[in-house]
């Protein structure tokens, strides 16, 4: 017996033909002869009945092979399809049992020896319909699964749909780091509001009118500079710089933050002795030549176009482009990252100072760094690139005919976080004036993504010494493969990258590098639950 077929469904033979095509390797070139579907006896006309015998009995061979090569077929593609193979199979089956049925109608007797009426041609005929009607209705079932190229469409539209919702997920989650990264935790926040009020309910104790300390002005000192918002970070490099050093009352620190957090850096920089080392802390607004008229950054923040890039809160503009998302943020354009291509200027007396991130630990006495012989450049840093990763072609748009005639993008790049100036040679080689050129020359950001270190491999170009790999070990906030023995014989390690030590998303291997050096037994920072 024939499966049970809705007498509903009509496969046509253009359909018909696509599916043997499919299966053309299997399906023997008889099995490309399917006509229109009509009844087989009126295309007989007025002819004799043994040609439309003959045709009958071609459909009927046609069709049994055609159900064969479906069914081997189906056996090699392995498909869901043991029932389809099993009614393929049951199909072929049931056309030879037709055929076996009317043999003596369909021998290749002489005509005189077999017996050939039209009733016995009428009812083969209907048996045979029936057949090849379950056997199409089949066939338009399991087109799906047996037509190469829907496949391989339907394949590449799932591919396709995948990839979207993958690309959609990393934005996501870039987005969702970021927030992570650079939104400021609960304990931080406190922190430094239990500090403010203190300042303003004992402002006495406070009082900063002796600022004009001779040592800060001191050039036989040690000094560094420190540009931070954060109070709890800034705390760390001093404490951490100190306790390490051999002759502590010879550092001295310049800590310079806005105005908003000015308050609660001087009394966390107040309410601890740091060893006879010298603390100063000042806000951006006391540096009164930092105004848009002298500053680019500064005036291209009142433009536009530039705070609408900024600061229209809108997630899809934020997530266009994954891999340069973090430009957007726009601590990028804050004066305290860009305070450091104004150092001569900000300490006029002095003749060396060492930069240091907000994000760094020192490990071990820096003053070796006062030893080098800078050979007249002004800039001492460690080099971060290696094979094709961290040259200057990576920072800036070398198909700017400006960046592709002054600069080679094989360059070594190198690092922001421990940097040591020679402000002679700053002065002398005018790195301030040829950092506010290419600053204004990028107002429209053509040059290079935003940040400070591509204007710094510009100002800097030619005028950086490589220092010695130890002095400065990145990449705690974002590689967890850093050897133990490279932290253990490094002057100063950087956790740039979203993990800063203080978030929840630190790494945990690395976070008791920096936390060793918080200040766990002020009040202040156990009553904020500050984590060790």
């Amino acid at each position: 017996m024939s499966p049970s077929i809705p007498s509903s469904s009509v496969v046509s033979s253009s359909s018909l033909r696509g599916i043997v095509r499919a299966v053309g390797s299997v399906v023997p070139r008889v099995l490309r002869i399917t006509g229109p579907r009509r009844s087989i006896l009126a295309a007989g006309g007025g002819d004799s009945l043994k040609p439309r015998l003959d045709q009958i009995r071609k459909q009927a061979h046609d069709h049994a092979a055609i159900a064969n090569a479906y069914a081997s077929y189906a056996r090699k593609m392995k498909l869901e399809s043991s029932k389809q193979v099993r009614l393929f199979t049951e199909l072929a089956r049931n056309f030879s049992l037709l055929l076996a049925e009317y043999r003596p109608l369909l021998s290749d007797a002489p005509d005189g020896d077999r017996r050939i009426d039209e009733p016995s041609i009428r009812r083969f005929e209907r048996d045979v319909k029936e057949r090849i009607r379950s056997a199409r209705q089949l066939i338009a079932d399991a087109k799906e699964s047996f037509d190469n190229q829907l496949k391989i469409q339907k394949l590449k539209d799932t591919i396709f749909a995948i990839n979207e919702r993958l690309a959609n997920a990393k934005k996501q989650g870039a987005f969702s780091s970021l927030i992570a990264a650079k939104s400021i935790p609960k304990p931080l926040h406190c922190l430094a509001m239990r500090l403010m009020t203190e300042r303003i309910l004992h402002p006495e104790k406070y009082d900063d009118s002796d600022s004009h300390r001779p040592e800060l002005e001191d050039p036989n000192l040690y000094h560094y500079a420190i540009f931070s918002d954060n109070v709890l970070a800034a705390s760390v490099v001093v404490n951490s710089a100190v306790r390490n050093s051999k002759e502590p009352w010879k550092h001295v620190f310049h800590v310079v933050t806005d105005k908003m957090n000015l308050g609660a850096m001087q009394v966390m920089f107040k309410l601890k002795d740091y060893n006879g080392a010298h603390v100063e802390v000042r806000a951006i607004e006391d540096y009164k030549f930092l105004n848009s008229s002298y500053v680019p950054v500064l005036r291209q923040l009142e433009s536009a176009n530039l705070q609408r890039f900024y600061f229209e809160n809108k997630l899809e503009n934020a997530t266009k482009d994954t891999n340069n998302m973090k430009f957007r943020n726009p601590k990028y354009l804050s004066m305290l990252n860009h305070l450091r291509f104004y150092l001569p200027e900000m300490y006029p007396k002095l003749h060396r100072i060492l930069f240091l991130d907000d994000d760094i630990v020192v490990q071990r006495d820096l003053t070796g760094l006062w030893k080098i012989d800078m050979d007249g450049k002004v800039n001492g840093a460690v080099e971060t690139c290696f094979g094709s990763f961290h040259r200057y072609a990576q920072y800036m748009n070398f198909s700017h005919p400006l960046i592709r005639e002054r600069f080679n993008p094989n360059a070594c790049g190198w690092a922001y976080g421990m940097n040591f100036f020679d402000l002679d040679a700053w002065r002398k080689e005018k790195c301030t004036e040829q950092y506010h050129y290419w600053q204004n020359l990028n107002e429209n950001r053509t040059l290079w993504k935003l940040g400070t270190l591509p204007p710094g491999l510009i100002t800097f170009y030619s005028t950086t010494k490589p220092l010695e790999k130890s002095w400065h070990v990145l990449g705690l906030g974002y590689n967890p493969g850093i050897s133990r023995e490279e932290i253990q014989n490094a002057a100063v390690v950087h956790f740039n990258g979203n993990m800063k030590p203080w978030l929840d998303i630190a790494m945990y291997q690395f976070r008791p590098l920096w936390t060793k050096y918080v200040d766990y037994d002020m009040e202040a920072i156990r009553l904020c639950n500050v984590a060790p």
